[in-house]
């Protein structure tokens, strides 16, 4: 019997994608973009999907998730009732709020920014914050687009609320 090796032919992407790289090998790792269809490109009437039931209890005011397949970005739909108050809380994950409807306030590191509809935002990563509607009749609503799915994809996304997490 005859010892002889078979030899498989690959692409330069394939070696790459079975490589197992470390830290020494860096400068051999090179990006390979490719396309790779969601499974849905559109979630039509999100408030009419029904609120997410355990961030809504949980932050005491109404939370839609819209839900799309994004692995970095994240975006709900939340409201204030009229006069509410959320409790401070504070996440590893930077958040854009765009005010839909409504006039309040976000304190944030201590720091009051007044809102009202067409405002947008920023609240930083790990900052302490909370939400206020200022209206005793009206509600208030914001989308919120977080990177949170990001960092949950990275194992390091936390979050907490003052007075329960600490």
């Amino acid at each position: 019997m005859s010892d002889t090796t078979t030899t498989v032919s690959t692409t330069p992407s394939e070696k790459d994608q079975q490589k197992q790289f470390s830290s020494k090998d860096f400068h051999e790792t090179f990006a390979r973009p490719k396309f790779v269809k969601p499974s849905h490109l559109i979630h039509k009437n999100v408030e009419r999907a029904g609120e997410h039931n355990q961030f809504s209890t949980e932050r005491k005011h109404p939370v839609f998730f819209v839900d799309l397949p994004s692995k970095n970005v994240s975006m709900t739909i939340g409201g204030l009732l009229p006069g509410q108050l959320t409790n401070r809380h504070r996440h590893t994950y930077e958040t854009v709020l765009y005010v839909i409807e409504g006039k309040g306030w976000t304190e944030i590191e201590g720091e009051r920014v007044e809102w009202q509809a067409g405002d947008a935002v920023y609240i930083p990563s790990w900052a302490w914050h909370r939400h206020q509607n200022v209206s005793d009749t009206l509600p208030a609503k914001y989308i919120a687009c977080e990177n949170a799915p990001q960092l949950q994809n990275l194992g390091v996304a936390l979050r907490e609320e003052e007075g329960r997490d600490l």
